[in-house]
């Protein structure tokens, strides 16, 4: 079974889990990363600690990306360039 490496979060992501906090949301932000994800609850500011494998676990969404992830983006595309066509003509 190949395994894939840890997702890429980023300060600033927007996510909803797949189970209500307490207050009723299902919406969080990242504010930290590391081994332990940070996370702020959009309906009561209540800050919490995950292991990264049980967000993995946990996540059903991306609702925003943060800063980092176009930036993540720009660095991927300039890494690699897309396919040209060739519309010239053989002669």
């Amino acid at each position: 079974m190949p395994t894939t490496g840890p997702l890429e979060l980023f300060l600033g992501d927007q996510v909803r889990l797949r189970k209500p906090h307490p207050c009723g949301a299902f919406d969080w932000t990242v504010v930290r990363l590391g081994a332990d994800i940070g996370l702020r609850c959009h309906g009561c500011n209540h800050k919490v600690l995950l292991p990264r494998r049980t967000l993995e676990k946990r996540l059903k969404t991306f609702i925003v990306r943060g800063e980092g992830f176009s930036v993540a983006e720009a660095l991927v595309a300039a890494r690699h360039p897309a396919p040209q066509s060739s519309s010239a003509d053989p002669a």
